[in-house]
């Protein structure tokens, strides 16, 4: 057996970067939807006995920890588009990965919401006891694979929810990756689920917080062709929303960051003679 797997392994090993970080987001974004949407299916299906709020933002809060542990060895584990595009425009990635980087998040989003359909489609079936795919309101399923707003949120509140989201999340993720915190790449991924939690928990009423224009619209594109109809691209004006605002949010909240808080930060050469000045104020009150 030992050997088959060696074998395997060779044949697969690739030295080309750009698809072994393809092949990482790819993976990394699959986890998150695959275990996030899962969460909501297993809510919306039960009647929330096996599931309520709280359960759906944990479960994309630790599938957020997971994809990035599992990708962020070989890509960084950015498992979103507007965290790949963002980091691009501050200056933070190269703009010559981010073709790749956005397929493979849309891809693995897209074969993730196929697989949720799998694993639930029965419990869908009987779930909605003949009706015909709805899509909003009593008994909808399609709410499991992409984000719908509730009845009362204007298209404008929508908007803002959405960049305000995204904004919190990227403002986190470029302090995560700010050397200047000094925090254990090992707990990057943990840092980054909770941040996802917190944002779930605090505003995730209005529209379910997508924040990532992968896991909306590729799911979204699965459902219309799933059954749900391409009404799910036309049903209120919304679902341009978790594909623009993420975008816009997300690149608001790494500058805030960077003016707020990075453009301040002490240069690296002056960091050991703060050290020294500190280490030497210790030593005088030893004394």
């Amino acid at each position: 057996m030992e050997k088959i797997v060696q074998r395997v392994t060779s044949v697969c090993h690739t030295d080309r970067v750009w698809l072994r970080e393809f092949l990482a987001e790819f993976l990394g974004t699959f986890l998150l939807v695959f275990i996030g949407n899962n969460s909501v299916a297993q809510s919306v299906l039960s009647s929330e006995s096996a599931g309520k709020f709280i359960s759906v933002n944990f479960g994309y809060g630790f599938a957020v920890t997971m994809g990035v542990l599992v990708a962020g060895g070989v890509s960084g584990g950015h498992i979103n588009p507007a965290v790949t595009l963002t980091l691009a425009l501050v200056g933070k990635f190269p703009f010559r990965k981010v073709a790749h980087y956005v397929v493979a998040q849309y891809l693995g989003a897209f074969l993730a919401a196929g697989a949720t359909y799998v694993v639930y489609i029965d419990a869908i079936n009987s779930y909605e006891a003949g009706s015909n795919r709805p899509i909003m309101g009593d008994g909808a399923t399609a709410g499991i694979f992409a984000t719908y707003p509730q009845t009362f949120l204007s298209e404008e509140v929508g908007f803002a929810d959405q960049v305000f989201g995204t904004g919190i999340l990227l403002a986190v993720v470029c302090a995560l990756s700010d050397p200047k915190n000094r925090v254990p790449k090992s707990l990057v991924p943990l840092f980054v689920g909770l941040t996802v939690v917190a944002i779930g928990m605090s505003m995730g009423f209005n529209c379910g917080y997508p924040i990532n224009p992968a896991r909306d619209l590729a799911p979204r594109f699965f459902t219309a062709i799933a059954g749900w109809t391409w009404r799910v691209f036309t049903i209120r004006t919304w679902s341009y929303i978790p594909l623009v605002a993420p975008h816009v949010g997300g690149l608001l909240g790494a500058l805030i960051y960077m003016f707020f808080i990075e453009a301040h930060s002490p240069h690296d050469d002056q960091l050991p003679v703060a050290a020294d000045r500190d280490s030497k104020e210790m030593e005088i009150k030893q004394v």
